[in-house]
């Protein structure tokens, strides 16, 4: 699966980005606020930690392989209230584009997305937001939005 054409190199262990750690960390800072100001969430404790050593070692992704099993469910419970799929049921993927005008993946990574981990499918997700140029992202936002 991972040498399919349009799939990510090493699709099952692409690392999940710093961004995500980030939104993971704010996810749990609202779920669970400090009682004090100091004292932190176990989920903040363990996010934290991976944050810290991707920041110190200059890094922007951390191994999913790898990553404390903690940091790793705290991440997973915040990757569970975001959308699965960048999909807005416009695919013209089917119609023989290389890559879809409605959601940016390409031909294989629609095809192979369930197959897809979560840090892989969320690596998909980070470049068509970068990129910005499909439809999900102007002609039809509303409806992406609903989704």
């Amino acid at each position: 699966m991972p040498d399919s054409p349009g799939m990510p190199a090493n699709a099952t262990s692409v690392g999940i980005h710093i961004t995500d750690i980030e939104a993971a960390i704010n996810y749990w800072r609202a779920r669970s606020p400090s009682p004090d100001g100091v004292t932190l969430a176990p989920e903040l404790r363990a996010l934290a930690e991976v944050y810290a050593l991707l920041v110190y070692y200059q890094q922007d992704r951390a191994d999913e392989r790898t990553m404390p099993r903690k940091a790793y469910a705290a991440w997973l419970a915040w990757y569970d209230t975001t959308p699965d799929t960048p999909c807005i049921a416009i695919c013209s993927t089917s119609q023989g584009d290389d890559f879809c005008k409605g959601c940016g993946r390409s031909f294989g990574e629609v095809q192979h997305w369930p197959e897809l981990s979560p840090a892989a499918k969320r690596v998909v997700w980070l470049r068509i937001t970068q990129d910005g140029s499909s439809w999900r992202f102007n002609r039809y936002a509303e409806r992406a939005r609903e989704a």
